[in-house]
């Protein structure tokens, strides 16, 4: 899972905006998106990026912004169900913490209680490892956590129980080893992490390869393995953990929820308009700005999608002791 600067404008943590083009019939009028945190975070970059792709296109005639932060996204799931009688043209941008939130019931909604619509990207998972570390790739950290885990200590931008916390618990357990026993050290920012990890305070970081591409040109760091199911062009020479005998593939995937009750013809000229808009230059764009990668999936099977990862998780998360 970029950062913009935004004027004073994102103290106030609800962003209102839009643009249009004049171009060719658009095949939808409008789309207002629904963000679920404030400026600048991966929600707020996923909304206004599809905006700018779908509108520049011509695929949509106008599109509107709304940041709505609270309750780690719970805030804006509650309005979008709460105002479903209005929210027709409402998208709400989210990804894989709506499955990890709701089973951990820091909001008491699930993706059940809205109307899935589709997955649009990926950020795979992403171990980085100091530009001067002797590891050289997950087979080297995986011997080195056989003989101690203490010696291959994680650091991650967020709390215990989230996904830099489980993906490489889900790594390890698939070497055989105990997750229980991965020491996770949690910062509250990928910038404290970052510190961390070059601090010497652990040996690893775990994060998005999106960040972790960023980290990489700087210099600082390499990426040790991802978590994609194949090489990913955006990331040349770095390996799979699949390359290296590790069954893990985890996706933070990004993707757009509309309220209960929607039609199903809605849902439809949604996916239309979406799936359509990874043909064009303007999505490109955009998602070669973003370090993105393409993972669309239409509304039935992102639910079937969502499911599985629910189960998949919480598995996980029951054996780590973070759920009952």
């Amino acid at each position: 899972m970029k950062r913009r600067t935004l004027l004073a404008a994102a103290m106030a943590g609800c962003l209102m905006g839009s643009f249009s083009v004049q171009a060719a019939p658009a095949k939808l009028d409008t789309i207002h998106f629904l963000i679920p945190g404030g400026a600048g975070g991966g929600w707020d970059g996923t909304a206004r990026g599809t905006g700018e792709a779908l509108t520049k296109s011509g695929l949509v005639g106008s599109a509107s912004f709304q940041n709505m932060s609270g309750g780690g996204g719970g805030k804006a799931i509650a309005h979008l169900i709460e105002t479903a009688k209005n929210a027709e043209d409402t998208l709400m941008v989210n990804s894989t913490p709506i499955v990890v939130r709701s089973l951990t019931k820091v909001f008491p909604q699930s993706f059940r209680d809205l109307t899935p619509v589709a997955a649009t990207i990926a950020d795979y998972g992403a171990f980085v490892v100091r530009a001067d570390s002797p590891l050289s790739d997950w087979k080297q950290a995986v011997e080195l956590f056989r003989e101690n885990p203490r010696k291959l200590k994680f650091a991650g931008g967020s709390s215990r129980g989230s996904l830099d916390h489980l993906v490489p618990a889900a790594a390890i357990k698939a070497e055989g080893l105990d997750p229980k026993t991965l020491v996770y050290i949690p910062y509250d920012a990928g910038g404290k992490a970052m510190a961390g990890l070059l601090s010497g305070e652990a040996k690893i970081l775990s994060t998005g390869l999106g960040e972790a591409l960023d980290m990489a040109k700087a210099g600082q760091v390499r990426i040790l393995a991802i978590t994609a199911p194949e090489p990913v062009k955006e990331a040349p020479g770095v390996k799979t953990l699949k390359e290296m005998g590790n069954d893990t593939v985890f996706a933070n995937w990004r993707g757009f929820f509309a309220a209960p009750g929607v039609s199903k013809e809605k849902v439809a000229q949604w996916n239309a308009v979406l799936s359509e808009m990874y043909s064009t230059p303007e999505w490109e764009t955009v998602r070669s700005r973003n370090g993105w990668v393409n993972d669309y999936k239409s509304s039935e099977e992102f639910y079937r999608f969502l499911e599985q990862q629910e189960e998949q998780v919480g598995s996980l998360m029951r054996e780590l002791g973070f759920l009952k």
